[in-house]
């Protein structure tokens, strides 16, 4: 039987993104696998991917992503039976992940948003006990393959997960909130949602490479006393910077309690 380069165990959304990404990137459709149990979506990843091997359970393989739901996750490792291991399940930790691989087994947990999709996302990775420098290499590279990757310690993952991972509902929240300011001010609604999401678009990729800080360019749009300065006074009164900040601290501490719920669920 063939062994992969890789196999991803989970063909959902972040599934099907990573196989997208690594084509992109230049690996060969024969390098890469995916276990997919459901039916019709095994059916669609092989029309979507020709010449990746599509399959409904686990392949041989050099190297694992696992990219199920978390109560999938024991089931997944166990078949895995892989030497190292790239775990994208949310709240699985470490140590429930080493303990189903086994002793020897070189994990990293990565935490990636939904940006990835279309090739921008956001991933922070974590090495396990067993993991080297040229795993968390190689796990940068999987998951770089749909946008940018950071190196973090376990415990900040949670961070991330309520920062970049939580992060995309907020600016749809916003996107929301700016619209409806627009079609109240008098724009049509189609006008509107074409002006904010350039606004977003162009706005982020200003703040991305520029190398500037936001309180810089934020700066270099208000004028004193002007129409920018008014709205912010606004926002600033009605407390938007703190709201974020408690959004974040929320959003941080509820992801940890998960993890804490799926390791007790684990054992």
């Amino acid at each position: 039987m063939t062994k992969h380069r890789l196999i991803i165990v989970g063909g959902g959304n972040m599934g099907s993104a990573l196989v997208g990404g690594l084509l992109a990137a230049g690996w060969p459709s024969k390098d890469i696998a995916v276990a997919e149990r459901l039916a019709g979506r095994a059916a669609h990843l092989r029309g979507l991917f020709p010449g990746v091997t599509v399959s409904d359970g686990m392949l041989p393989a050099d190297g694992v992503v696992i990219a199920v739901k978390p109560h999938d996750v024991a089931d997944a490792v166990a078949a895995a039976g892989a030497s190292r291991l790239l775990s994208i399940a949310a709240g699985v930790s470490l140590a429930t992940l080493t303990a189903a691989c086994g002793d020897g087994v070189a994990v990293v947990r990565g935490a990636p948003n939904t940006p990835a999709v279309v090739a921008k996302g956001a991933a922070a990775v974590a090495a396990g006990p067993y993991a080297t420098e040229d795993d968390l290499v190689w796990a940068e590279e999987i998951l770089g393959a749909v946008g940018t990757v950071v190196r973090v310690t376990e415990p900040q993952l949670d961070v991330v997960t309520a920062l970049s991972g939580s992060g995309p509902a907020y600016l749809f929240l916003v996107a929301e909130a700016l619209t409806d300011a627009g079609v109240l001010a008098g724009l049509p609604r189609g006008v509107t949602e074409q002006l904010v999401g350039q606004l977003l678009a162009g706005s982020a990729a200003l703040f991305a490479e520029s190398g500037r800080s936001p309180a810089a360019l934020r700066a270099e749009v208000t004028s004193p006393a002007g129409v920018t300065a008014s709205a912010l006074r606004v926002l600033e009164e009605r407390g938007i910077r703190s709201a974020f900040l408690d959004a974040v601290t929320a959003g941080t501490a509820r992801s940890r309690e998960l993890g804490a719920a799926a390791a007790s669920g684990a054992h």
